[in-house]
């Protein structure tokens, strides 16, 4: 007899839901969502999966948003994250409320002076942040990128360390041709007084998906580290986005050169050129080979 299917528990369900909205490709989280809420048929359930799913899924694409009043764009980042919906774009000093489950700021505060580092930390950050929007808006056609200081905020002045965060967002998202593909590269900057010397640790991720009668899809990951000197505000964010410049651009050649050669290295290497015994299968006459025959020859059977 067979066995009787198990219901799934709530829990059980919301747990997978979650799954599949965690591992949904960038751009692509709204279409799971619409076809995961039909096949649950429980609003409870989605509601639940969706209020835990989507504010980590769009804080890990780090995603942006336009925020109201046309103040301009905030990425929604955990170094940003000032509560649980409400978000600092350092750019603009404001503060955005975040709708996560619907992807849009439903609206803005100004941030208070807690809220934001001093003006010695401040002198640090808005000259990087000059920087490193030339360069992104010459890489990135469609990049967005944020400064902010995790650690030091409170710096008043020279003798203390404190750490900067750059982080870039860019989206390509073109559903209607069957693709979408993502680039978030994170860089941890560590001021160190004593030392005079700038530590840079970089994560770049690129994610790709194409979907056009098929399933094919890209997460590269890659991390690397360099180091500058510390020196004034303006020659430090030279300097840093320098460095960035090089390593991305670099990692970028790398995957490019890679897939050029998949066709004459990867894809041949997945299926031999012959069979274990060296030669070409003779698909011209394939009776010739018998499996009952070559099994009862092997085991000596009907001698």
């Amino acid at each position: 007899m067979a066995e009787e299917e198990t219901e799934l528990s709530e829990e059980q369900k919301k747990e997978i839901a979650k799954w599949f909205l965690l591992n949904a490709p960038a751009g692509e989280i709204q279409y799971v969502a619409k076809d995961l809420k039909s096949v649950l048929n429980d609003d409870d359930v989605y509601n639940e999966a969706a209020s835990e799913a989507f504010p980590v899924y769009n804080k890990s694409h780090m995603i942006c948003l336009e925020m109201p009043g046309r103040l301009g764009d905030v990425l929604v980042t955990s170094y940003g994250e000032l509560k649980d919906n409400e978000y600092l774009d350092p750019k603009t000093a404001q503060v955005a409320i975040v709708d996560h489950v619907k992807q849009v700021c439903t609206e803005v505060r100004p941030a208070t002076d807690e809220e934001l580092p001093s003006p010695y930390i401040e002198e640090y950050r808005c000259a990087l942040e000059a920087e490193m929007l030339k360069y992104v808006g010459e890489a990135y056609p469609k990049g967005f990128c944020s400064v902010y200081c995790i650690n030091g905020k409170d710096v008043e002045g020279p003798g203390s360390d404190f750490e900067l965060v750059v982080v870039i967002s860019a989206a390509r998202l073109s559903p209607q041709n069957f693709c979408n593909g993502s680039w978030r590269s994170i860089w941890n900057i560590e001021f160190t007084d004593d030392s005079q010397i700038l530590e840079l640790k970089g994560k770049l991720q690129v994610g790709a998906h194409y979907f056009e009668e098929g399933n094919v899809q890209l997460d590269a990951k890659h991390e690397c580290r360099d180091s500058t000197i510390f020196q004034s505000p303006d020659d430090s964010a030279i300097a840093i986005a320098s460095i960035i410049r090089h390593h991305e651009t670099e990692y970028l050649a790398s995957l490019e050169a890679s897939y050029l050669n998949l066709p004459d290295t990867t894809f041949k290497d997945l299926r031999r050129k012959l069979p274990v015994t060296r030669t070409l299968f003779p698909w011209h006459n394939t009776s010739q080979f018998s499996l009952t025959r070559e099994i009862s020859k092997e085991l000596g059977i009907g001698k």
